[in-house]
């Protein structure tokens, strides 16, 4: 069995992978009052797009090259539960947003979109659901298509409160005529019923339209009072972090960031234009975003989280805490987090119980690159891991190191087969974990490898390990 079949879909593009900021998997970081403490929860993965905590306890992933995982958040152990053959993957496109149906244990339902088809036969993108029936995803059903591009796909989705699905699609790079067209899907928010059909309080009847103007909103997450935040991808200036309404036209391509010359002026009075409530310039390519409302960490209670890319011009991924006011309608300020990894941030998700913070990673430059790492970061308060080897199941101690590192393995993962690898996917060593193993790695170049285990039921464990 390939240990890497995942994360080495895509070899060619490994290269650019290797991580510039050289953190050990306990390095803790320092708020105000809380401290966090950071683990690398599972590594190698290619280009992870979606992050969710799931109903049934576990994390939710999607990697833009067709995979979805099913993620332990206890020890990182994680299986491939669905493979796509996506169009893309190495640009824009590919498999993209996810959400799981509401009523998981009645209905254990999964709602992708990716892209599909050729240059050559022309490109959509969909939105399919699919069952989940406790190890994999099967039974595809496609629900709706939309024109897809190389570039502004969109695509993330939420399930709202009346049980009805946001999707959000791009303008496909056609400079926003899409965007403002009553004739398309592209460049708008579209809602849905479960099963796909058109909510009857949509807006416009018989139309899945739910806003319009947008160019390519890749960030969408529930507020207080119901309220929809979203962050949206600029041209070159005015990234911006909106409050989605029905009915409402955010302006693209007539309008960038608010309103704030006199052609923008008129358009905003002739089309019930909601202005964003924050925008950057340049773009800092905003991204995924989650509301933040645990006791664990208290200096972000209250915020949303948002996964920052790193606009071109300037070198500024992050994760950004956007301190809300008590109402939710106005951002008090903003806090950033986390640049010292140079890191393209995609996605976050939040632990329920914990209040842990995860980030998924996606290399250091656009259009992002694996091989990429899942990193939480958990409240010390709530960092309750005595027995680290039983815990986690597997932990590398120095890391990093220039001479040897000892493997510390877990009663579930002893006598499991493993290797290394590094960043090209060369095999660096093969064997069996034991407890106590020794590895000399005085001989390896400098940089960041992979560890990755096969288990009893065919999970896969991964760690990173850095060489000095």
């Amino acid at each position: 069995m390939n240990l890497f079949k995942t994360t080495f879909r895509n070899a060619g593009l490994l290269g650019l992978a290797s991580m510039s900021c050289q953190l050990s998997a306990q390095t803790t970081w320092q708020l105000e009052e809380t401290t966090l403490v950071e683990y690398d929860l599972a590594t190698g993965i290619s280009i992870p797009w979606e992050l969710l905590w799931g109903p049934d306890d576990m994390l939710w992933c999607t990697t833009r090259y067709g995979d979805v995982l099913h993620i332990d958040p206890a020890t990182g152990a994680y299986d491939t539960v669905l493979e796509l053959d996506v169009y893309g993957g190495n640009g824009e496109p590919g498999l993209l947003g996810m959400a799981l149906h509401p009523d998981w244990d009645t209905t254990p339902e999964v709602f992708l979109v990716y892209t599909q088809g050729s240059w050559i036969g022309g490109t959509s993108e969909r939105l399919s659901k699919f069952t989940w029936n406790g190890t994999e995803l099967i039974d595809e059903q496609i629900l709706h298509s939309v024109e897809a591009g190389g570039i502004h796909n969109g695509s993330r989705l939420l399930v709202l409160p009346d049980n009805t699905l946001l999707m959000t699609t791009g303008d496909v790079g056609d400079g926003g005529v899409s965007s403002q067209s009553d004739n398309s899907d592209n460049g708008k928010v579209l809602r849905f019923n479960l099963d796909g059909s058109v909510p009857a309080n949509n807006p416009t009847p018989g139309s899945h339209v739910w806003s319009k103007g947008h160019r390519n909103a890749q960030g969408l997450c529930l507020g207080p009072n119901g309220l929809v935040y979203s962050s949206e991808h600029g041209q070159s200036n005015w990234d911006e972090f909106n409050i989605i309404e029905p009915g409402r036209n955010y302006g693209w391509p007539n309008v960038e960031g608010e309103c704030n010359t006199n052609a923008e002026q008129a358009f905003c009075e002739a089309n019930n234009v909601m202005e964003p409530l924050t925008t950057w310039s340049p773009c800092a390519a905003v991204n995924g975003i989650e509301y933040y409302d645990h006791v664990a960490i208290p200096e972000w209670q209250g915020s949303v989280l948002m996964a920052v890319l790193g606009g071109f011009a300037l070198n500024d991924k992050r994760l950004s805490v956007l301190h809300m006011s008590d109402d939710g309608m106005s951002i008090e300020s903003e806090d950033e987090f986390f640049s010292e990894f140079n890191q393209r941030v995609r996605d976050v998700a939040v632990n329920p119980y914990t209040g842990a913070v995860y980030l998924a990673f996606n290399g250091p430059s656009y259009p992002g690159s694996g091989l990429n790492i899942i990193k939480e970061f958990r409240p010390q308060s709530a960092d309750q891991v005595q027995d680290w080897s039983d815990e986690r199941g597997l932990d590398m101690f120095p890391n990093p190191t220039s001479s040897s590192v000892r493997l510390e393995v877990g009663a579930a993962w002893d006598r499991a087969e493993a290797s290394v690898y590094d960043v090209q996917g060369k095999e660096m060593w093969r064997g069996v974990l034991t407890s106590g193993l020794s590895l000399n790695v005085e001989s390896w170049n400098p940089g960041t490898y992979f560890l990755a285990a096969t288990g009893d039921q065919g999970h896969t464990l991964s760690r990173t390990l850095i060489v000095k």
